[in-house]
């Protein structure tokens, strides 16, 4: 698989790949509107032995059109935010909806996505105040319980690939952070990373990558995106602005919008439609 060539910058990208498809700046009208006529996949609700949180925790579980349990299937982990829990991408992103349509379109690989709570401790509801020390140390903690506990349930349970090639994390605001944090903090795990609108958890940049060669060898996608009236830009553009100074190859894409599932449906459309497939990127002349 090729990797990424060069940097994309923002509103000013272009890319080609095998299947010969341009990526659209914005999903279409209607990407996010249920279809009747077209097959659908299915969100099931799983519950998982949480060693590192000592109890039992919950996570959603999307398998697309047409799954079937005796193939192989790559895994992205998808983000919830610091308000939200492993429903909130189902109840305000849908993207069951989004990946039905693209299956439909033949726009995507066939992967499975996992939607877990990303606020690893005992009573992981967003309640009270969800900006309270120990919530936002959950959200650290969530990295341990991602490793040891989720992601092995996940390879028990389903049919997946088990190696880091076919092994995506993204996510949004809080999630965003978490998934450039423990994406980019464990390149032995994951291949393909996403920030949406990445929050202040997210590392300062050379915290996130202190070896830049090792990540320019295993990356296959890293993507940076965030709104153009987001007040949180400056988390995003600072991590863009050091991955271009050590050319570490990735996308980084603004569009309009602030800091809302406008913008984080529009992210997973497009991120999504570049997984577990080969990119080539090349630059506007």
């Amino acid at each position: 698989m090729k990797y990424l060539l060069i940097f994309f910058f923002a509103f000013m990208f272009s890319y080609s790949r095998s299947n010969a498809q341009l990526l659209e700046k914005q999903a279409p009208a209607g990407f996010d509107i249920i279809l009747e006529n077209i097959p659908h996949g299915a969100i099931d609700t799983v519950s998982y032995s949480s060693v590192t949180v000592g109890t039992n925790r919950k996570a959603l579980v999307y398998t697309p059109p047409g799954y079937k349990k005796n193939k192989k299937y790559p895994v992205l982990y998808l983000l919830h935010g610091i308000g939200g829990d492993e429903k909130e991408w189902f109840n305000n992103g849908q993207p069951q909806i989004i990946l039905d349509n693209l299956y439909a379109q033949k726009k995507l690989s066939s992967m499975i996505v996992v939607l877990p709570n990303g606020r690893a401790m005992k009573d992981d509801r967003a309640v009270g105040n969800i900006y309270g020390p120990d919530k936002v140390q959950a959200f650290a903690n969530f990295e341990r319980d991602l490793l040891t506990d989720l992601i092995p349930f996940i390879e028990k349970h389903y049919n997946v690939y088990t190696d880091r090639e076919n092994r995506a994390i993204a996510g949004l605001s809080m999630g965003g952070g978490q998934s450039l944090n423990f994406g980019l903090g464990n390149l032995d795990k994951f291949a393909w990373v996403g920030g949406f609108s990445s929050a202040p958890n997210t590392r300062k940049p050379e915290d996130l990558l202190p070896n830049t060669e090792e990540a320019r060898g295993k990356l296959k996608l890293l993507w940076i995106s965030c709104g153009d009236s987001d007040n949180l830009m400056q988390v995003s553009s600072r991590t863009h602005n050091y991955l271009q100074q050590n050319k570490v190859p990735h996308i980084f894409h603004v569009e309009t919008g602030g800091h809302d599932f406008k913008v984080w449906k529009n992210d997973l459309y497009l991120f999504s439609q570049l997984l577990f497939k080969p990119v080539v990127l090349s630059p506007i002349q």
